[in-house]
């Protein structure tokens, strides 16, 4: 957690007890995702809105529940705080059974460990010269871990994982030791009222509790609640913590892995949840699996796994994930003796993500850019940047359902209008002409981004641009053109 990677979906809410939607205007933002919501308060479930407006979400929802902006960790402390010292959970066995058993709730921290409440707000480690932490102490009490096996000496991957499995941390399964998970935790959400909550975040104390109550009533053996998030959660400088929080919250109620339960990151409109789903990162594949890089240690599968795999806990299966998906792509070439396909991996050589390469565009290192469900033109840091970076472009297809501000920022853009870019007159269906009295002029493919262009006309795009167009846009060919052809094709 702490992105925004969710541990059910969309159409699980319909078999919900409560969901609690917080950070997110899901009706209106993601009304698809919200018939399930709303399918479940049709089989007696109770939705909660937690939100600084009222909203279409509020008016559907059982409880809508005010908070001030940017306060949500302090209501969901209380909440984590609510649970532990509620008297049903402390008296229903399967609260007690699920965390002694799914969660790490009875392991043991190091004994020097010390949190906020004893250190003014700091955790031990702390170095005020460096202002960093030495995290030693966050670490769990462990038994003896066994001899490492040498990478050359691994047979198998299992081998690998083995190798560099730690000492199986200590537990005490009544929960009673003060230096368990739970006795922690316990002492660190004890400061988080209900009149903290009313104090900070400006709810009502008894709205507060309707909600909580609300939670609890709903999950136990036989029922379950939900949390939905959106980007009024990431977006917080607190956001990472907000969605640990609520994952608290949710492995406390025995609501994480089951039906009807667990946690909802409502993504966005471009695939977002596509973007780890199917991998259209640059560094991720599928299923979360990093990109070989050659900046790491990835030279081999057997390299690349060592460097990757985590030791315990599900990752240990690492290995059976990356030989499964070279087994799926290369289907009987991948196989043990060419290492299942992995030299056929091409590898990342730096930092791909949005703003280095705008960097590189602005270079002229990147040549061309299909902008799909994105608009860098203003949806970004430094937006003035990346306009002047996509001027230096040799082409760009701009794919959306209407002309975004990156489709037309060659001739409506701030730095246009300023004169500082200057845009180019031209005739339909042909490539842009060059203004000669551009101070610093736009490159004739990047003014092609929203266009209806006649067949004709395609004869003179590049034939790999006219190639990835027709892949992309061929859905879209049978749209009226505006000047009455129904065969064009609106490549914008």
């Amino acid at each position: 957690m702490g992105r925004g990677g969710a541990t059910t979906f969309a159409m699980d809410m319909q078999h919900a007890d409560a969901i609690m939607i917080m950070g997110s205007n899901m009706a209106e933002c993601h009304p698809i995702a919200f018939r399930w919501v709303m399918q479940a308060k049709a089989s007696g479930a109770k939705v909660i809105h937690i939100d600084p407006r009222f909203t279409r979400t509020s008016a559907m929802a059982n409880i809508y529940s005010p908070v001030r902006a940017g306060s949500d960790i302090v209501y969901l402390g209380a909440l984590v705080n609510y649970i532990l010292h509620s008297p049903r959970w402390n008296s229903e066995q399967f609260f007690r059974e699920y965390v002694v058993n799914y969660t790490n709730a009875a392991t043991l921290i190091h004994p020097d460990y010390q949190g906020p409440e004893d250190l003014d707000g700091l955790f031990s480690g702390f170095d005020p010269n460096t202002k960093r932490y030495n995290t030693k102490t966050w670490s769990y009490q462990t038994e003896d871990a066994q001899p490492p096996v040498a990478l050359a000496d691994a047979q198998t991957f299992a081998d690998l994982v083995a190798a560099r499995i730690p000492g199986q941390p200590k537990q005490d399964r009544t929960l009673q030791d003060p230096h368990t998970v739970l006795q922690l935790l316990k002492r660190h959400y004890a400061r988080y009222t209900p009149e903290m909550v009313e104090q900070i975040c400006g709810t009502p104390r008894e709205t507060f509790l309707k909600v909580a109550e609300a939670l609890l009533e709903n999950s136990g053996p036989d029922k379950t609640s939900a949390i939905c998030y959106a980007v009024g959660w990431t977006q917080h400088t607190s956001g990472v913590q907000l969605i640990r929080t609520a994952t608290l919250v949710q492995l406390l109620l025995g609501n994480i892995g089951r039906p009807g339960g667990g946690i909802l990151a409502l993504r966005g409109h471009a695939t977002i949840q596509g973007s780890t789903d199917i991998a259209t990162l640059y560094n991720l594949h599928p299923g979360y699996l990093n990109t070989p890089s050659v900046q790491r240690q990835h030279d081999t599968l057997k390299d690349y796994i060592a460097t990757e795999v985590t030791p315990t806990a599900f990752w240990s299966n690492f290995p059976k994930f990356i030989v499964s998906q070279l087994k799926a792509w290369y289907g009987d070439a991948a196989t043990p003796e060419n290492q299942f396909g992995y030299d056929w991996l091409p590898k990342i050589t730096g930092d791909h993500s949005h703003m280095p390469m705008f960097v590189e565009m602005s270079k002229g290192t990147v040549k061309g850019m299909f902008a799909l469900g994105q608009n860098p033109a203003v949806g970004g840091q430094h937006a003035g940047f990346q306009r002047q970076a996509l001027a230096k472009l040799d082409w760009l297809v701009v794919r959306d359902l209407f002309e975004t501000e990156t489709a037309s920022f060659w001739k409506d853009s701030p730095e246009v209008k300023s004169g500082e870019l200057n845009g180019r007159s031209y005739g339909f269906g042909d490539w842009a002409k060059p203004n000669k009295a551009s101070k610093r002029p736009l490159t004739q493919a990047s003014l092609r981004c929203t266009r209806w262009l006649k067949p004709s006309s395609l004869q003179r795009i590049p034939t790999p641009l006219k190639r990835c167009w027709m892949s992309h846009l061929q859905a879209l060919s049978t749209i009226p053109d505006p000047r009455g052809n129904p065969s064009s094709l609106y490549l914008a």
